[in-house]
């Protein structure tokens, strides 16, 4: 959420490392980063009504990095690539969206690894944590019948 190093998984890097206590200390840094953009959003959402319930000018101006945030605070899977760029875990990949402000999330995984029939059901979910941080998120059924979510804040400003 900073720029101190620290990067929501989008599902385009790395599998985390298996090293003990690597798995508590990413959750904790999550947790940290996740935080943070709630006390943005209470500093700077005034205009009324519940401030953490809307995305603040710093999600509308990085969605991407947002949206993976609030799915990975959500304890949502990440998908996850090896150094040649092949998927090698299940789970959320957020990407730009084709309009400007816009996030598009999808359901992948590695060849035969049957993210093809869960998606429906965990971009259902992913979409749920989204609408429950004000953001909008619409299921859409793109190439090869394959689903996804555009993601974007709320028209109006924030």
């Amino acid at each position: 959420m900073t720029d101190d190093g620290f990067e929501a998984a989008t599902g385009d890097g790395p599998a985390p490392p298996p090293a003990a206590g690597a798995a508590e200390r990413r959750v904790a840094e999550v947790r940290v980063a996740f935080e943070g953009m709630l006390q943005i959003r209470r500093l700077t959402n005034t205009a009324g009504g519940d401030p953490a319930a809307v995305p603040a000018a710093w999600e509308r101006n990085r969605p991407v990095r947002a949206v993976a945030l609030a799915l990975e605070a959500a304890g949502l899977a990440p998908s996850a690539v090896d150094a040649e760029g092949r998927r090698v875990a299940t789970g959320y990949r957020v990407g730009p969206g084709e309009g400007p402000g816009t996030v598009r999330v999808e359901w992948l995984g590695p060849p035969g690894s049957g993210a093809a029939q869960e998606e429906e059901s965990a971009l259902g979910e992913c979409a749920r944590v989204l609408g429950r941080l004000g953001w909008e998120a619409l299921l859409y059924r793109g190439p090869r019948k394959r689903r996804f979510l555009e993601v974007e804040p709320p028209p109006g400003p924030p």
